[in-house]
């Protein structure tokens, strides 16, 4: 201390212990690094071969690497693509089709799919892959068919065609939804106009069809009384109605109201009831 100053003498080897300790800090944070949720991380070794293939990626959590190396992180939950584009009918006409695929990397060869195609694999793979199986699927049928009875297997076929060109290209497609399928104006008139015509059609000969069937049961009802008939006439002999009627004629004597009972003076000698009721 000279003249009321304090001297402050530096540490000897302090200079060398802040550089060491910056460093350190710098390697650390270099040498570290957090997987999030619903990610995986592709490792490129700076001198030792580039992007690792033959081993699994980095899952979720904390790694430690070494600091001349980097890892790329991808997204490997199932993610949205809606597309909206415009094919070709069979017979040539415009139709604009707008479609959503769910897709995602596939986890186990991730170091593949950053190798061969990079993180921008959705404009570089799956764009591709669906316009194409799009204008291929779409260009089997005719606008009649796509807008009515044929969307679900359209929806099918360019999923299958897809997933197909994909399953080559380190991507797993989930599903493929045909949202919106959109005609020319004169030709989506003209196809609603036929389809309610057949519907009409369809219900007049649904009518006519409930005619003949209620004629038909008409006719069989009166061929079975007919018949029923043919039989109880065949069955009703003159010995079994007079014996019917002798039967009926003693039940009516044992009745308590009043009659007088006229024996052989009806029809076929029959007997004939005169009563007060």
């Amino acid at each position: 201390m000279s003249n009321g100053q304090i001297d402050f003498k530096f540490p000897k080897g302090g200079a060398m212990l802040i550089i060491i300790a910056v460093v350190g800090v710098i390697f650390f944070s270099k040498a570290t690094v957090t997987i999030g949720s619903g990610e995986a991380g592709v490792l490129y070794k700076t001198f030792d071969g580039g992007v690792v293939t033959d081993e699994p990626a980095l899952g979720e959590g904390f790694h430690l690497v070494a600091p001349w190396n980097k890892v790329i992180v991808y997204e490997v939950r199932q993610q949205e693509l809606l597309e909206k584009m415009k094919v070709l009918s069979s017979n040539g006409l415009d139709i604009i089709l707008e479609v959503t695929a769910w897709y995602q990397p596939d986890a186990s060869q991730i170091g593949l799919l950053h190798q061969k195609k990079g993180q921008n694999y959705l404009d570089r793979v799956i764009k591709p892959s669906i316009r194409s199986a799009a204008r291929s699927v779409v260009g089997r049928y005719t606008p009649e068919q796509i807008y009515s009875s044929k969307r679900d297997a359209i929806q099918d076929e360019i999923y299958v065609e897809t997933k197909s060109i994909l399953d080559k290209q380190f991507v797993q497609l989930n599903e493929v939804l045909v949202r919106d399928v959109t005609l020319p104006p004169t030709i989506k008139t003209a196809i609603e106009k036929k389809l309610k015509q057949e519907q009409e059609f369809l219900e007049y000969e649904f009518t006519i069809q409930k005619a003949q069937k209620e004629a038909e049961r008409q006719r069989i009802d009166a061929e079975g009384k007919a018949a029923a008939n043919r039989i109880l006439n065949a069955s009703l002999t003159e010995n079994i109605l007079k014996e019917k009627g002798i039967q009926a004629t003693v039940e009516l004597s044992k009745s308590a109201n009043s009659k007088v009972i006229v024996i052989g003076s009806g029809k076929g000698g029959m007997p004939i009831i005169l009563g007060n009721n």
